[in-house]
């Protein structure tokens, strides 16, 4: 599956020139990782944003989400964010810092 160049491009900007964050081809998409800990990513229209556990409840009560199951199986604390909800900046920027946040959270990888 293609991902939305666009919308990687624009992620790239919100982010900045940090040095601590890399990208990875993953699942098909692209993936944006915070000393080695995936933080967003962008697969086909979507954003896919690691909130962690705790805060997926909440996550998900915003328009324009639901749970990021690529298998059958849900992932825990991630979650996937519509391009068609993505349209303002600010709604992007919100969700990549969420998912930068969690990300530096962690321990390096």
């Amino acid at each position: 599956m293609a991902y939305d160049e666009g919308l990687a491009e624009r992620i790239r900007a919100h982010l900045g020139p940090d040095p601590e964050v890399t990208e990875k081809k993953m699942f098909g998409g692209l993936a944006f990782l915070h000393r080695g800990n995936m933080a967003v990513g962008v697969s086909g229209d979507d954003l896919m944003v690691r909130v962690g556990p705790d805060a997926a409840e909440a996550a998900l009560a915003r328009p324009g989400t639901r749970v990021f199951d690529m298998t059958g199986r849900p992932m825990r604390g991630w979650i996937l964010v519509d391009g068609s909800a993505l349209a303002e900046d600010a709604d992007l920027g919100a969700w990549v810092d969420q998912g930068h946040a969690f990300a530096a959270s962690l321990p390096p990888k």
